[in-house]
């Protein structure tokens, strides 16, 4: 998805408030990427920490973290306990789906902001949205919270619009320039 960013769309809105399209692009690998690395190891990441920088090559900086990333899932042993924000434990797996759900929802977050001619797998999208269903809880919905409310979407509406909805986007939205 990444890879079909023309660099005049950098500064294009996104579904996300307050992100423009090379904002997002450095929330997911310069943020995003570098915590489910650290995640995936078993590891507590930093969910506070800043982004890294970004050169101009997005697709090149986001496909070398990518395989660096799923090296270390491949090895992974999904069935370990590793402890949880909040004390407890669960299985390495559940860090695995919250990867899939962030790059889930942010990959239909820049085909609406680019309108780039990429298919997304429905498959992700249920099971991205059937996780984070049992995650998502409202202390974490509303004004200056992660997640904004839920968008009331009909349940036989596609996947991608249920999941956007969940996450409190709009699945109607549309750039200006692209809906006058």
């Amino acid at each position: 998805m990444i890879g079909t960013i023309r660099p005049d769309q950098a500064e294009l809105a996104t579904p996300c408030p307050d992100w423009n399209v090379r904002a997002l692009v450095r929330h997911i690998v310069g943020h995003d990427l570098p915590n489910f690395m650290i995640s995936a190891r078993g590891e507590n990441a930093d969910w506070q920490s800043p982004p890294d920088e970004l050169g101009t090559d997005w697709a090149g900086e986001f496909a070398e973290r990518a395989r660096a990333l799923l090296e270390v899932w491949r090895a992974a042993d999904l069935n370990r306990m590793v402890t949880v924000p909040g004390g407890g434990e669960a299985p390495l797996r559940s860090r695995a789906d919250h990867q899939i759900t962030e790059l889930a929802v942010h990959s239909w977050d820049l085909v609406r902001a680019t309108g780039a001619p990429v298919t997304l797998d429905p498959a992700l999208a249920e099971h991205a949205l059937a996780w984070s269903r049992t995650m998502l809880r409202p202390q974490f919905r509303g004004p200056d919270k992660a997640f904004g409310d839920e968008v009331p979407v009909p349940e036989d509406a596609p996947g991608y619009d249920r999941l956007a909805g969940w996450f409190g986007r709009d699945p109607g939205w549309t750039p200006q320039e692209l809906s006058v």
